[in-house]
């Protein structure tokens, strides 16, 4: 059962992100955007960065399920906001309600995530991010492939009022979610959860793979939807063909990735699953370079979701490992920003290469993005193992309770 809700919140985390990423720049792309503003839409995402800056206060205020809550309210009023008419993507409106879409997003995550940590144990990681990674794929290919595929029907319009009633349904299910047991040792001074964290050996390194890992894929996605345009998918064939397999893919992937980690251990999991996403830029690079049928171009897309999901499932236990649970909300919130920082980065800077180097050349160039993050391995092995190492908690941030309650 445990399993269960966090699928769901997995569900609940996703849906917005694919929204934002899967059919805004489709809906750009239809609506004449160029490849260089597509790009520099994902400049919009930056509070999924700076999202760690807030985390304390998820820390310290309210519970998990108030915050997720909340925040889906929320999320629910501005995607019916952004169906009331087919904005302008020229006009400061939409970008406003997009904003504020990802902050609200952003901010249930922080929540959702801690809640992950603080329900799971380390040894349950592997399979608990296997469910996690794909319901929350399921989420955004739902929220991509279905609002897609109606666009194509009925117009976009009617597609995001779908969005919404689909998130109203979510707000409702969060008021559901079981209490985790918290510790009671919840930090006083705000930022004892990053002086922890700073504390540690090897946090350079930690730091710097968290930032590379999925450079290749940061690079890479953004182009991926125009392509798909460009090559003469319908609206139909991307939202149904296309969204269906990927999801199932990576279902797939996550679940293998999930299980080959927990066997393995989370080390031999990054290195090999990791490699296997870094093949997923060929597949692009070869496609863009032969002009291939449609069916390649599906082949290729489900083969990156297939890998992706691979190498996410490892990813993601590492960064879960190198948490300290009373921390959990803040520690993950700025490993995972780090990510973010790297999809923004890379996002801005996606389509201006893209137009000027095209299709063919970019996808490769992304495939060499993979390994700079390989040469960081050797210092990151023992990162879960050295998490114990941290600065003692000031005077002002002493638990009031050395025994933590256990999870729900």
């Amino acid at each position: 059962m445990r399993l269960a809700w966090i699928g769901a919140i997995a569900f609940a985390s996703g849906f917005p992100f694919g929204l934002v990423n899967e059919a805004i720049p489709v809906y750009l792309r239809t609506h004449g955007a160029g490849l260089r503003e597509i790009g520099h839409a994902a400049a919009i995402t930056f509070p999924w960065t700076f999202k760690f800056i807030w985390s304390p206060l998820v820390d310290r205020v309210g519970t998990r399920r108030q915050w997720i809550a909340a925040c889906l309210a929320g999320l629910t009023a501005l995607v019916f906001a952004l169906a009331g008419g087919e904005l302008d993507f020229t006009g400061a409106l939409f970008w406003a309600i997009l904003l504020a879409l990802v902050t609200l997003s952003a901010t249930q995550d922080i929540a959702i995530d801690a809640y992950t940590i603080e329900s799971t144990t380390t040894r349950e990681l592997g399979v608990a991010n296997s469910v996690r990674i794909a319901a929350y794929r399921v989420a955004m290919f739902t929220a991509g492939g279905l609002l897609i595929w109606l666009a194509g029907r009925v117009g976009w319009g009617a597609s995001f009022t779908t969005a919404a009633v689909a998130l109203a349904a979510l707000t409702l299910g969060a008021l559901l979610l079981p209490a985790v047991g918290r510790s009671e040792a919840r930090p006083r001074a705000v930022w004892e959860p990053l002086r922890a964290l700073l504390a540690r050996r090897r946090i350079w390194a930690v730091a710097a793979f968290t930032l590379l890992f999925k450079l290749d894929i940061a690079a890479l996605e953004p182009m991926t939807r125009p392509f798909w345009v460009d090559r003469g998918l319908t609206l139909a064939e991307i939202g149904v063909i296309l969204t269906t397999g990927r999801m199932l893919a990576t279902i797939a992937g996550a679940a293998a990735g999930g299980i080959l980690t927990t066997r393995w251990g989370i080390f031999r999991g990054l290195w090999v699953l990791g490699l296997v996403q870094a093949f997923s830029s060929l597949g692009y690079w070869a496609a863009a370079s032969v002009a291939p049928a449609k069916p390649v171009i599906v082949g290729v897309a489900l083969f990156e979701n297939f890998a992706a999901g691979l190498g996410t499932a490892a990813y993601v236990a590492f960064l879960m490992s190198v948490c300290e649970k009373r921390y959990a909300a803040t520690q993950y919130a700025v490993l995972s920003a780090l990510l973010a920082l790297t999809r923004s980065a890379a996002g801005e800077l996606s389509g201006g290469l893209a137009e000027r180097l095209g299709y063919g050349p970019y996808f490769l160039l992304t495939f060499f993005l993979a390994f700079p993050a390989y040469a960081l391995l050797p210092f990151i092995r023992d990162a879960e193992a050295e998490k114990s190492v941290s600065v003692k908690p000031s005077p002002a941030a002493e638990p009031r309770s050395s025994a933590p309650r256990p999870p729900a």
